[in-house]
């Protein structure tokens, strides 16, 4: 509940302190944080009667000084343009202004000045500049991702825009948390050590008194690593609900658009999927997609019985509970109708692009050796006319990230095989990946065959056989989870910034992936909070990626890199 609970509280306290009707304003970053959190039904039980963005209510003149603007805003220097025009000409009876980060001074004298008509009521800092997917999982929805692969030289002014905005939203995190860090990097990226020292410089140095929160206990731990160091498990399909309806239909801001896969009644066309909303959804969101398929049958049977009592209505009393029941009536009708569609649409998927074939090939490229059977099994699939160019792509890619050493020239048959069969396929683009995130790049031990302990655990897998052979497969964050765990996280490996160490073990860490997260991942964060350790892992990223995400992310970093090469 932590990080959903954090930006419930800001909101409720934006809201339930100003009676009277309300206009709540919001910008297109801070309108995702307080959609995930914060239903339309619960917004008009504060008298919050109408929502407007920034840029669009800047375009209407009509008076409404019966309502009360409540503006929730990035302070971004467009934002405070935004504000000044608004109160030059006020609409509103009053104004309250909230910003979701640190604001500078000079941001502060600007609203100051431009309030000639003394509307502002009060102006607040409350720090909730991140999108609270899930209780444990965050992500900043930044929209050009692809930065990150890119080195300072290419686009030096576009980095530090990142960067800027990477450490805004980790040091909203911990505001609202109320706690400042001990910070570790992984010492092979430059961006992720670029973006720990910076953290650092905010938190120790130039708010050093914002962050002293003058707590007793064992300082957090923020732990900042790079997607590249496992670039496997952004390229696998998934087969657990949640993972598996973002990579195969894709959620946005927990909203999942159904448009884009078939024709849909007009309130069906966009479905909520929010652990916070949906109780089926929340006990179902990790198990796998076959145990998924039984439970929403057991769903539509505990409906139909419902359905069935509700048409044997002898008596008023009967009709009066009805009535009074109807309300949950709808919106079981409506859950269960959504989860339906969900299963059936992702059936079709699975069947017409032959994912069960594909996905068997990813895992055992993913989790076990044999090099031969390996590119047999990929070669058959590059043939199967069944499967789909970006299956095609994955598969070669998962193949490369594993044999790039042991293989070569299989590699470039298979290289060569992909640009017969893939008219889209971008040439070069597997061989930028390997540069992006080849072995030379990892610090982890991604496919455990560099560590002895690694090596051992796997062939013990292998023997004892897996429960399901589709989700056999590990994130490497899980392996960095039970390192933490153990003490085991080598300074060497993940040094620390300035003089601030760890005295003891963290009660909280906070793992922030710099390129994105996905769900697979997400999922390994609260299995291992589940288990109680005694730390209290938070998983956040610059996005949620799929792999259509991750690939796109990527062609556009090679473009970048190629138009710079050739200036």
């Amino acid at each position: 509940m932590v990080l959903v609970s954090a930006i419930r509280d800001y909101i409720s306290r934006m809201l339930q302190d100003i009676s009277g009707m309300k206009v709540l304003i919001l910008d297109s970053h801070t309108v995702s944080i307080v959609s995930v959190a914060y239903s339309q039904s619960e917004l008009l039980k504060k008298e919050v009667f109408l929502v407007e963005l920034v840029d669009s209510i800047s375009k209407s003149r009509e008076h409404m000084s019966h309502l009360k603007a409540i503006y929730f805003l990035a302070p971004t220097s467009e934002n405070v343009q935004y504000l000044r025009r608004h109160l030059a000409t006020p609409r509103f009876g009053e104004y309250h202004l909230f910003f979701s980060n640190i604001m500078k001074d000079t941001q502060i004298h600007i609203l100051a000045d431009s309030d000639e008509h003394e509307v502002v009521q009060q102006l607040q800092e409350f720090y909730a500049d991140f999108v609270a997917v899930d209780p444990y999982h965050f992500t900043l929805n930044m929209a050009s991702n692809h930065i990150y692969m890119l080195p300072a030289v290419v686009d030096h002014s576009n980095l530090q825009r990142f960067c800027d905005r990477v450490v805004d939203g980790i040091a909203s995190i911990f505001l609202a948390l109320k706690r400042r860090p001990v910070i570790r990097y992984q010492r092979t990226s430059d961006i992720t050590k670029r973006i720990a020292q910076e953290t650092a410089k905010l938190m120790y140095q130039q708010e050093s008194g914002l962050f002293d929160f003058r707590r007793t206990e064992i300082s957090p731990l923020l732990l900042v690593i790079d997607r590249r160091d496992d670039p496997v498990t952004p390229l696998l399909n998934q087969w657990t609900y949640q993972a598996m309806v973002h990579e195969l239909i894709g959620i946005q801001d927990n909203k999942v658009d159904l448009r884009s896969i078939g024709e849909f009644p007009k309130d069906q066309q966009e479905v909520v999927l929010s652990s916070e909303q949906d109780d089926f959804f929340k006990k179902n969101m990790y198990e796998n997609f076959g145990d998924i398929a039984m439970n929403i049958k057991q769903l539509v049977d505990e409906f139909q019985q419902i359905t069935q009592s509700s048409q044997s209505i002898q008596t008023i009393a009967d009709m009066a509970r009805f009535v009074e029941n109807f309300p949950e009536y709808r919106k079981m009708q409506g859950n269960v109708s959504k989860h339906v569609s969900l299963v059936t649409q992702m059936s079709k998927l699975v069947e017409e692009r032959k994912l069960m074939q594909v996905s068997q090939t990813e895992q055992e490229l993913a989790c076990n050796g044999g090099q031969m059977a390996a590119f047999e099994a990929v070669t058959n699939l590059l043939n199967n006319e069944s499967v789909s160019d970006i299956d095609r792509l994955r598969l070669v890619m998962l193949y490369a990230l594993r044999y790039e050493k042991e293989s070569p020239v299989q590699l470039m048959q298979l290289f060569t095989k992909l640009s017969s069969k893939n008219a889209k396929y971008k040439p070069g683009l597997v061989q930028f990946l390997l540069k992006q995130a080849g072995v030379d790049r990892r610090t982890g031990d991604l496919f455990g065959n560099r560590d002895f302990l690694n090596i051992a655990r796997n062939m013990a897998r292998g023997l004892t056989g897996v429960e399901n052979v589709y989700t056999q497969h590990q994130p490497l964050l899980f392996q960095t989870m039970e390192s933490i765990i153990k003490g085991r996280l080598r300074d060497v490996d993940y040094p620390f910034v300035g003089n601030h160490f760890q005295q003891g073990r963290p009660q909280e860490v906070i793992i922030f992936i710099v390129g994105g997260t996905t769900y697979e991942e997400s999922r390994a964060v609260a299995l291992q909070n589940a288990m109680n350790t005694g730390i209290r892992f938070i998983l956040g990223g610059s996005v949620v990626l799929n792999s259509k995400r991750f690939l796109k992310d990527l062609e556009e970093a090679q473009k970048q890199s190629r138009i710079s090469n050739a200036v």
